[in-house]
């Protein structure tokens, strides 16, 4: 039988296990993002890796999503989450280790590189699905807006702190060294998921079921769903041109504007108090300006401020202007993320929660190694500022779905009934038009 969440006054941070689950993401989020400077530099620095080598490195760590992201979900939903979570960190503190003792035994490789960054992508999926799915079985529907925006504000934190220490760590104990702060990050968020006390039980068998059938089921929910067909769509996209940004901004920083790796780490810190300031933000602009409205209004404000990326000069001036352009966008990210999250998973029934974030995965995040790739192919035939400046160009776009949309007329999102009134609605009426072209 599936656990109810329990109400807490005072909010979700009342709660021990809900604390338990925001440290650990705390302690694997710093981790991984002193990996986020750490990793490219290795290769660029301690490899000499090329623009296309960095763009291949960036694909590898999140082809996961596009191999894998459709039967991780059908995976998850026959399994309990929390001790998949704990497998899945294990996994990927282990992968992290290598990279330090291969460098220093001198047999480090681009080779082993790739092979660490597709382990722990594959990793990742499953402790991703996991961890939107176990969130509503701690929580009660009316406090996963302010769970989730919890869990931003400290993935937001780690953004903002963990760039800045990577990049000293390399500074003063080279790119291999520093990855050791993202295993150990991994190894801590394992235990504190292991202090969760929350009963969980193993989802019931269903007779017939077959992982065909259970793909097809989480692929129908969210395909059969306007609202959430638009949200896919949307982040898809905006993954798509992130993962450009990702793949060129190392090579940007270090090679176009001359930075030390301290001073690249400090960049990106930067960048990332705009997701900072969204993430307390977040919740307050939801309720003051509509559910709904703030999804298109986030990405519709914030997306022109990429154009900084392609116009930053040489130095610190220039430093200052890619900073300031990933600030305003990490904004308006976290803001549109924080809304949307919390509204499917509010929208989904429990036993389809793994399979709908899987499929919502595969379509939002498996756009992300084509970017990567498409980045670094750009970078390396034309240069990094000519890759940002697509990628700036692509963001510009992003908003267009939702303004075209049903999400472009409305203030707030459905409840979950009306939601699902509105699907079945959508659904008989795509059934009426079937049979009427059918006749014609």
């Amino acid at each position: 039988m599936p656990v109810t969440p329990r109400a807490a006054d005072g909010g979700p941070l009342r709660m021990r296990d809900f604390r338990l689950l925001l440290a650990g993401a705390a302690a694997g989020q710093l981790g991984a993002h002193v990996t986020l400077v750490a990793l490219p530099l290795v290769a660029v620095l301690e490899l000499e890796a090329s623009a296309f080598q960095v763009g291949l490195l960036t694909a590898a760590e999140t082809a996961a999503f596009l191999l894998i992201g459709l039967p991780a979900g059908a995976w998850t939903d026959r399994m309990r989450k929390r001790p998949l979570m704990i497998r899945a960190d294990a996994v990927r503190a282990a992968a992290m280790a290598s990279i330090p003792a291969a460098a220093l035994a001198d047999v480090l490789t681009m080779a082993q590189l790739y092979a660490v960054a597709l382990i722990t992508g594959v990793a990742t999926v499953f402790f991703d699905v996991a961890h939107q799915s176990f969130l509503p079985q701690l929580l009660p529907r009316e406090q996963l807006v302010t769970g989730n925006g919890a869990l931003e504000t400290v993935r937001s934190s780690a953004q903002v702190t963990g760039p800045g220490l990577g990049g000293g760590l390399v500074q003063l104990l080279g790119a291999h060294l520093a990855i050791v702060a993202d295993a150990v990050g991994y190894a801590l968020s394992a235990l504190f998921l292991l202090g969760i006390k929350q009963p969980e039980s193993r989802p019931e068998p269903v007779p017939g079921a077959s992982l065909r059938k259970d793909i097809g089921e989480g692929v129908r929910f969210v395909t059969g769903h306007p609202l959430l067909r638009v949200i896919a769509l949307t982040t898809g996209l905006a993954n798509f041109f992130t993962a450009v940004l990702m793949a060129t901004q190392t090579v940007f920083l270090v090679r176009v504007l001359g930075l030390e790796p301290g001073a690249v780490g400090l960049v990106l810190s930067a960048s990332a108090v705009g997701g900072l300031a969204g993430a307390f933000c977040a919740g307050t602009l939801a309720s003051r300006l509509g559910q709904a409205r703030i999804i298109w209004l986030s990405a519709l404000a914030t997306g022109p401020f990429a154009l900084l990326w392609p116009l930053s000069g040489n130095g610190a001036s220039g430093a200052v202007l890619f900073a300031a352009g990933s600030g305003v966008v990490s904004f308006g990210a976290v803001v549109y993320n924080v809304a949307q999250v919390s509204f499917r998973q509010a929208l989904c029934p429990p036993r389809l929660l793994g399979r709908m974030n899987a499929t919502l995965r595969f379509l939002m995040w498996g756009t992300l190694p084509l970017g990567a790739l498409l980045g670094g192919a750009l970078a390396g035939s034309f240069g990094p500022r000519t890759a940002l400046a697509w990628c700036a160009a692509g963001f510009l776009a992003v908003p267009v779905p939702l303004l075209l949309s049903p999400l472009g007329r409305m203030r707030d999102l459905p409840v979950p009934e009306d939601a699902q009134d509105a699907t079945a609605h959508d659904a008989t009426a795509h059934d009426a038009e079937d049979r009427t072209a059918s006749v014609n």
